[in-house]
């Protein structure tokens, strides 16, 4: 197997920072904010709060589940990421929100608990839409000690020394397999990616085909009574020129009948 290049190897030891050891630092802070033994009772009465984030689109189906699973199982922070955590912890504790935001990289100034989370999270999104599996050293370096200050912070001095030792040690054979697997997955990443657009355009053209299908509709249904209410008019003017007819008809008729008759009116009453 072909030995991997510096780039490639931060890349890894990265990916093993942001998805092993930084999570479990972020739930070691999550836990002391929502006690495990008390974490079911609690999500349950935040239901009306956590149903109202569902409808808005804020917690997706997989999240639901999470918080609730089906009986017997119970919620558990082992299996929430840092995103939901931070969900949780943003809308359910008195937690003040970093500067920018969760979505922004706080700046080195602010180390709350809230700024270390966010930390993590853009890290995390900032390697999985990389193209290429590769981080530049003096990002790497840059990015490595503010994630790890961030996890020293949230989990504790052994954890900071765990990521110490996980800078330096030697990458073995699963690590480099590792990294094989994760270039395969960006690989599919990027094809699905490229699907979704593509649903995502079909599904905006449609939605404009229907849109004006639905106003041709209302066009064809508008021409349709205008047509009615004009036959309703045409009906009624032919019978009122039936009723005219009808009249003048019997109006001859009596005139045709006055011309026939030769006795005059003043006579025809004294025979």
């Amino acid at each position: 197997m072909a030995s991997l290049s510096v780039e490639e190897e931060n890349y890894v030891r990265m990916s093993l920072l942001l998805t092993g050891i930084s999570p479990r630092a972020a739930r070691i802070f999550f836990d002391s904010e929502f006690a495990p033994a008390c974490l079911e009772a609690t999500i349950k009465k935040e239901y009306n709060k956590l149903f109202d984030l569902k409808k808005k689109h804020r917690i997706n189906q997989s999240q639901w589940n999470l918080l609730f699973p089906r009986f017997p199982d119970v919620p558990d922070s082992k299996t929430f990421d840092v995103t939901l955590m931070i969900l949780l912890l943003r809308n359910l504790t008195p937690m003040t929100l970093p500067h920018c935001g969760f979505d922004l990289l706080p700046s080195a100034m602010e180390t709350t608990s809230a700024a270390d989370l966010a930390r993590i999270k853009y890290y995390r999104n900032y390697l999985a839409h990389l193209d290429e599996g590769k981080l530049d050293t003096g990002f790497f370096n840059t990015a490595w000690d503010d994630i790890t200050l961030a996890v020293d912070r949230l989990g504790g001095q052994q954890m900071k020394q765990e990521c110490d030792r996980l800078k330096t040690k030697p990458l073995d054979q699963t690590n480099q397999e590792i990294m094989i697997d994760i270039k395969r997955s960006n690989e599919e990443i990027k094809g699905l990616t490229k699907s979704l657009r593509n649903l995502k355009r079909s599904h905006i053209d449609m939605k404009k085909s229907h849109k004006m299908l639905q106003e041709n509709h209302k066009k064809v249904q508008k021409s349709h009574e205008m047509l009615q209410e004009n036959h309703k008019k045409v009906k009624k003017s032919h019978e009122m020129l039936q009723e005219d007819h009808a009249h003048m008809t019997k109006e001859m008729e009596i005139m045709k009948t006055s011309q026939q008759d030769t006795v005059p009116w003043n006579i025809r009453g004294n025979q």
